[in-house]
């Protein structure tokens, strides 16, 4: 006996597109950090040098692909001079402007 085959399903002309995914805290960080790093006009190898990180690190940091610890995000913070808590209020309004604020109900 054959399969079953669904009849194709046409797009809801009155359906409102889906947002985007809200970007991971870590894939923020990411871009804060390369973001300033380029900025400043420093490379990869004289941050994590002055982090205390490796280059590959730093770089996988930046891409959004590992989860830093608070101590090597202080570090690197500290090897762009920023203090870590400039860096989460720029990554806090990075989210902010991306997802809207919150709105609980009572």
């Amino acid at each position: 006996m054959g399969d079953v085959l669904a009849f194709p399903s046409r797009p809801d002309p009155v359906r409102a597109p889906e947002p985007e995914p809200e970007p991971l805290w870590r894939e923020a960080v990411g871009r804060e950090l390369r973001e300033e790093r380029r900025t400043t006009g420093r490379t990869l190898a004289d941050v994590a040098g002055a982090a205390g990180v490796s280059t590959q690190y730093l770089s996988e940091v930046e891409r959004g692909r590992k989860e830093p610890s608070s101590e090597v995000l202080g570090a690197v913070a500290g090897a762009l001079g920023l203090r870590l808590v400039d860096l989460t209020t720029r990554v806090s309004r990075q989210l902010t402007r991306v997802s809207g604020p919150v709105c609980l109900a009572a």
